[in-house]
């Protein structure tokens, strides 16, 4: 599948092609246009994203401050090379950073667009990185310096800190900050062993990243939506999940009448009731389970069994 193969059954189902027909070059590229554009709106759109990008970084002591997106502070530089879909990380060759899935890698012979897709016998998380994982794109890339970065999130929707101890890794909670509540930090460099809360500012083309106290040690676990990638051609390979291709179709197709003079009323109806439903289909599978009560975060930070909050005042 492919997006033309989107493009052109889009075309069809609004009778701007009959069956055997192809788009032309022109009418093919306007409807890839719009399909681009209406993936951009649907990453804002709540329950659309069908997964939450996990983004790994390890804290630098004494440093509040991260930028994310690509060229970033957040992301890995290693050495590695590619054979087919296999992406190998040599051993000992990790740099800065953590490797983890949703990253974009570029580097000396790497086709633009590849991304990391799954692990093989190579983790991230404050583990030997050295091994294996693989790419979306399949291609041959020699050993060669490569640089990892993650899209800029849209929003932070929860995160942990992981703090390494002689026994074994404890995961702690991370208060997810809004800019109020991050303002009322009397004192914002304020050292600490490590994060105990995040403050995300989504600016453009980085976003930033803020934690309190300042760390000491850890490793970021932070949680957002991902974003739904547009496609750089007609022809990029598509591997989306049960639903989506459909979706994407009578969507695109709802989207495409005005441009293509299409004023029937029962083929509008019928065609606005199709995308409607299989967008609703998506919605009720990607749908969160209800959250169990709790205190609010802020709260359950300020009476941690520490002396910390002595240092803030007290306020929050």
């Amino acid at each position: 599948m492919t997006p033309l193969d989107i493009v052109s059954r889009a075309l069809k189902d609004i009778g701007a092609l009959e069956a055997g027909e192809s788009p032309t070059p022109e009418a093919a590229q306007d409807a890839f246009e719009m399909l681009n554009d209406m993936l951009d709106q649907w990453s804002n759109e709540s329950m659309l994203p069908y997964y939450k990008t996990e983004i790994v970084f390890p804290v630098t002591p004494n440093v509040t401050q991260y930028t994310i997106g690509p060229g970033g502070t957040v992301g890995a530089a290693f050495t590695g090379s590619i054979s087919g879909t296999t992406l190998t990380v040599a051993a000992s060759s990790l740099t800065s950073g953590a490797i983890n899935l949703g990253q974009t890698i570029s580097g000396s012979g790497i086709t633009a667009g590849t991304t990391i897709t799954a692990f093989g016998t190579g983790a991230g998380g404050q583990v030997n990185y050295a091994g294996t994982y693989t790419v979306n794109i399949g291609q041959t890339a020699a050993s060669t310096t490569i640089t990892a970065s993650y899209q800029r999130p849209i929003s932070i929707n929860s995160a942990f800190v992981r703090v390494a101890t002689s026994a074994s890794n404890l995961d702690y909670p991370v208060a997810i900050l809004n800019v109020e509540s991050y303002e009322m930090i009397g004192l914002k460099t304020l050292n600490g062993p490590w994060p105990k809360a995040l403050y995300y500012q989504p600016t453009q083309p980085l976003g930033n990243l803020f934690v309190w106290p300042s760390p000491a040690q850890g490793e970021m676990h932070v949680f957002a939506d991902m974003m739904l990638a547009q496609y750089d051609s007609m022809y990029d390979d598509i591997v989306l999940p049960q639903g989506y291709t459909m979706a994407l179709r009578w969507c695109l197709a709802e989207r495409l009448m005005p441009m293509f003079g299409k004023k029937s009323p029962e083929q509008i109806q019928m065609i606005m009731a199709y995308a409607a439903q299989s967008k609703s289909n998506l919605k009720r599978t990607n749908m969160k389970p209800q959250q169990i009560a709790r205190y609010d975060d802020a709260l359950l930070n300020s009476r941690q069994k520490d002396a910390g909050w002595i240092l803030s005042g007290g306020f929050r």
